[in-house]
C-alpha cells in the first residue's frame, strides 16, 4: 500500500518524506516560487532528493536520474551545501 502511494506521488523509496521536507525547507536557499527575474531554478526538493540518491547509490554525478533535475545543477548545489557546512564548522570553532 505505501509503495503504491509513493509511486502515485512520484516519490522514490529514498526520497524525503513530507515531515523531512518541512524541516529542511526553511534551511535551504530561496525557493523557486519566490525568486525574482532570470531563469527559474529547479525545485529544491528534487535537487535534495537527487543528492540523496547519488550519495545512497555512489554512482557518478552524471548518472543521477533526470527526474531529479540536471545532474550538473545537483552537483553544484551539493558543492555549495558542503562549502557552507564547512564554513559554519570553521566559524563555530573560532
Amino acid at each position: 500500500m505505501i509503495q503504491g502511494f509513493l509511486l502515485e506521488a512520484g516519490l522514490s523509496r529514498g526520497d524525503l518524506s513530507e515531515a523531512d521536507w518541512r524541516v529542511l525547507k526553511g534551511l535551504l536557499p530561496i525557493d523557486a516560487a519566490n525568486r525574482g527575474r532570470g531563469r527559474r531554478p529547479e525545485g529544491n526538493r528534487s535537487i535534495i532528493n537527487g543528492i540523496l540518491w547519488r550519495l545512497r547509490c555512489g554512482t557518478p554525478w552524471r548518472d543521477v536520474p533526470p527526474k531529479y533535475g540536471n545532474w550538473n545543477t545537483i552537483y553544484r548545489r551539493f558543492r555549495g551545501i558542503v562549502t557552507l557546512t564547512w564554513l559554519a564548522i570553521f566559524e563555530r570553532s573560532r
